[in-house]
């Protein structure tokens, strides 16, 4: 990967935490996390070796499971309370939903069920940023 790429790949992955933190509505929280996901993606497939195409295709499946999860804990609070407020999660169905996507995301037990096999196929410098900096913008809002 290039300096370019790189650093644009940086880039993203700061803004989309940085954006999740710091939102106060559900959609820009999410866009957050998709943004974070969709950066890491390269620097999962980065080793051109099977196992690395493999993690990368958990992480995305499992990601993308959890963002739609995340959206439709978001839309049905939506729908019932009439606002997309993080602090306005009162429906006990999207709570539950919603915990349990951000659970998924961060690897949280019992739903880590993707995050061992996903770090077998990295390197250990990847390892790291999905075990630490892609856990801080779903523990900010849980």
């Amino acid at each position: 990967i290039n300096p370019t790429s790189i650093t644009i790949i940086t880039l993203s992955i700061i803004m989309g935490t940085i954006m999740t933190m710091s939102s106060s509505n559900w959609l820009m929280a999410w866009i957050g996390l998709e943004l974070n996901m969709l950066a890491i993606l390269p620097i999962i497939s980065k080793p051109k070796t099977t196992r690395a195409s493999e993690a990368t295709i958990k992480y995305f499946l499992t990601q993308a499971i959890a963002s739609a999860m995340m959206l439709l804990s978001s839309t049905t609070n939506a729908w019932q309370t009439g606002s997309w407020d993080i602090l306005e999660l009162k429906n006990k169905f999207s709570t539950t939903i919603m915990t349990l996507s951000l659970m998924m995301k961060m690897g949280a037990a019992p739903i880590h069920f993707w995050l061992p096999e996903v770090l077998q196929g990295t390197t250990l410098q990847t390892a790291l940023l999905i075990t630490t900096w892609q856990k801080l913008a779903p523990i900010s809002l849980m």
